[in-house]
């Protein structure tokens, strides 16, 4: 699966403060990932992220 900046990916596990959707900011062997929910911001090794990830919500350029 490729990942862009801007994405809008929808994770498996709920965040604390209740919100599934987050946005990625970094791409590369991390992922830097904002949450839409709290705006908390979050690093992850790439195996865990795409493990993480359940769907991609939307793309910057419209695409889906």
């Amino acid at each position: 699966m490729k990942f862009y900046l801007g994405d809008v990916v929808r994770l498996k596990k709920q965040h604390p403060c209740g919100s599934y959707d987050w946005e990625v900011m970094r791409v590369g062997a991390d992922f830097r990932i904002k949450c839409l929910g709290c705006g908390r911001v979050v690093m992850l090794s790439r195996s865990r992220f795409e493990k993480s990830v359940k769907q991609i919500m939307a793309r910057p350029g419209g695409e889906e």
